[in-house]
This record gives C-alpha cells, structure tokens and sequence, in this order.
C-alpha cells in the first residue's frame, strides 16, 4: 500500500474512534489514563531499549545535544510521563459542560455544549513525551489523535504507542482513537495535511521552519505559533528590584524555551539606574547584551542592536535592550515586532498596568510576572497541548477546554417558528 492509502486509512480509522469516544463517560475515560501511567512504568525497561536505538541513531547523524536531551528517555522521564497522565485524569472534564443558557421570549431555552473537535493531527519534532501528553489531553477531551513525530524518534514513540494501545484494546475506548505513523518519510506528513475529510485540526509542535511548512500545506485548520518574541517593558514606577528578579528569571532561567524573555523595554526615566545593575547580574550570568544607542550610551562594553534583533527569538543567553520615552512607545514596539506570545510591565502605576492589558494584543499579557508564566500547567490548566497565537479557535496556551467546541443546544415545549 502506497504512504498516501495508508494515512487514508489511520484517519479514516480514527475518524470512526472519535465517534465512540465522543459518548465515552468521564470515570472511563480516567480509569484508562490511570492503567496508562502504570503501564508506562512497568515496561520501562522496553522504552528505555527502544528509545536507545534511537539515540545511536542520533549520534551517528550528529543531533545537537540540547536535541539529544529532549530525545533521551530515562527512569525519570517515565516517571514524569506516568504523573502526566495521572494529572490529566485528575482535570475536569469538560465535555458535556453546559457553559450558558438563556431563556427566549418564546419560553425556548437556549443553551451552550461543549463537545470534542474530534480527530487532531499533531506534528512535533523530538520530544518523545509529547507522545503520552497529546495523547492524554485528546483523549480526556473525547479527541481521538494521529501523532506524527520526527523521525529521530520513530522508535520511541512507536514503542510507547504500543503500550498506550494496549491498554486501548483492554478497555471500553477504541484502540485507534491513538495512533502514530510508522514511517518517517515526509510524504506521510504531506498527505495527512491534505486529509481534510477526516481530520479536524492540525497542532504543529517544533521550530518556525517546520509550523511554516505544515501552514503552508495543510488544507486543515491549524493552531500555531510560528516563535515566542517575548518582551518586559520596565516603567518609571516600577519597583526596580522586583524588575531585576523579574528580569533575571524570565532571560536566565530557561533561555530555550518559547516565553522566555527576548526584548527588554526601558523607561528612559529609570534606565540610568536600572539598567547597570540589570546588565551586571544578568553578564554574570553569561547573558550577551545588545541595545540600542541610548542604552549604548550607558551601557559600554554591550554590543549594537540591529534591526533584526528587535524580531528574534534568541532561544539563547543573549537579550536586546531598548529604552522608549514611555509606556505608548513601548506598546507601539511590541505592536511592531511582537509575535502575540506573551508580554510583562513591571510598574506601580495602576492605570499604566491597565492601559498595558487593554491594549497590547498578545495572547498572555502580564504585570509584575515573569513571562516563563505563559505555560499551560503554572496558569492553571493541568496541562497544555502546546501555545497558540493564532486568534481561531484558541488564544495562548490551549489545554482541555481548548480541545473542544461548542454547540448549541435547545430545549422547547412545542415551539414552532411563526
């Protein structure tokens, strides 16, 4: 069978899976995840021989060691696998939720369901535990999901979809409601993107190049974020040493990852003060400097910022500094090179901070907080299948509630329409 029939076929198998999962009652759907977890742990020895030929493989092609990392499957990571799911299963669920209902002057009652998407397609370079965590998430939401990972990871997450199945197949819930693809020819992505008869949503997890290209193919809806462009504005009235810590955690803390800090925004009213004493405690920590002329001025020994620093996504220990003459020009920066992550004003001045919420159009927006905030887990989701930017059908991180839709529902006593 040609690569082309064969995605056919998964889809067409999970479309058939959403539809059973849809009725699956909440206490099933928990139990499952539960065996899950334990499953995952009592074949960790499997997982860990498995996920090893992938990591030979990966060296003799010479993946980065931060890509190493996030492909490495340990003890550990099995064990934090298994508490995912664990969580997961703890989330309410919000299928089934009435969320409004209203009464209309004909006496029609009015109301809002909430209901699964029903299948999603998700692609994702590396990270073998993306595999048990999407998987968790769709299934709780009543999804049921097709996983593509990268092909340095074809043995790993093969071999934790057997286990997950596994327990499918011993259980109410049908086994093709998680499926991966088992090969890693990109044709097998090329072809799922174009199955818009079966598949309802595409969720693309990985660098620009790969959320660009699926856009670009899919003839299915998809939620992205093409980078975390993440900016902290420092106002005149903030409290500066609040501003150094805010700082310093949003840049230093986890560099690599898509709300950590990228722009530094100035007051120009505080930046003689503030920012010697940022730059100190962040070279220390091995964080490279590139401002502006102003900041130039008082900062010696930093490099110049170029046009293209105020839009990169450093992903890296090095941060650009700008000062703005006040709060407008700061938000009129993060309009112009912004990418509707997530933003942060450090201030004391109430209406500042109000002004920052209503106007700057990001999908998280903060004060007085670190960026690294933006994360499904620290605002209280339980979990997240990833961050969109995109305004349709979600905005910033998406955990279960975000998985599904609404529906109308109606409750009449007789009412015909005049």
């Amino acid at each position: 069978m040609d690569i082309k029939n064969s995605i056919k076929q998964i889809a067409q198998k999970a479309q058939m899976a959403s539809r059973q999962l849809s009725r699956i009652s909440t206490g099933i759907k928990n139990d499952v995840l539960l065996k899950m977890a334990e499953a995952l742990l009592e074949k960790s020895d499997f997982l860990i021989k498995e996920n090893v030929k992938d990591l030979t493989r990966a060296r003799e092609t010479g993946l980065s060691a931060a890509m190493m990392d996030r492909l490495t499957i340990k003890e550990a990571t099995i064990g934090a696998m298994a508490q995912g799911l664990r969580e997961v299963a703890a989330l309410p669920d919000p299928v089934g939720k009435v969320t409004s209902m209203w009464r209309r002057p004909n006496g029609l009652m009015v109301g809002r369901m909430r209901i699964p998407l029903g299948v999603i397609g998700i692609i994702y370079e590396s990270r073998p535990n993306v595999t048990v965590d999407a998987s968790a998430l769709c299934l709780k939401a009543g999804n049921a999901v097709i996983l593509r990972g990268g092909s340095e990871a074809i043995n790993s997450n093969l071999a934790i979809a057997s286990i997950l199945q596994q327990v499918l197949s011993e259980s109410p819930l049908p086994a093709e409601a998680v499926q991966v693809i088992p090969f890693t020819d990109r044709a097998g992505v090329s072809a799922l993107l174009q199955m818009d008869e079966y598949i309802d949503l595409i969720i693309p997890r990985g660098g620009e190049e790969l959320i660009r290209t699926v856009v670009a193919q899919s003839k299915i809806p998809v939620i992205k974020h093409y980078k975390g462009v993440c900016h902290i504005f420092v106002d005149k009235d903030a409290d500066l040493d609040m501003a150094m810590n805010i700082t310093f955690n949003a840049k230093v803390q986890r560099p690599g990852v898509c709300n950590a800090l990228e722009t530094l925004l100035a007051h120009k009213d505080i930046a003689d003060e503030f920012l010697p004493r940022a730059a100190e405690k962040l070279q220390k920590a091995g964080v490279t400097i590139r401002g502006c002329e102003q900041t130039r001025k008082i900062l010696k020994n930093i490099e110049a910022a170029t046009e293209d620093d105020w839009y990169a996504e450093y992903l890296d220990l090095i941060l650009a500094v700008k000062i703005v003459d006040d709060i407008g020009a700061a938000i009129a920066h993060i309009e112009k090179y912004g990418s509707l992550h997530t933003e942060s004003i450090i201030t004391r001045d109430y209406a500042n901070a109000q002004r920052f919420l209503n106007e700057v159009n990001s999908s998280t927006v903060a004060v007085n907080a670190s960026t690294r905030f933006s994360d499904g887990f620290e605002l209280g989701l339980g979990a997240e299948i990833g961050i969109s930017t995109t305004k349709l059908h979600a905005f910033g991180p998406m955990g279960l509630e975000e998985l599904t839709t609404t529906k109308f529902i109606i409750y009449g006593n007789g009412q015909v329409r005049a």
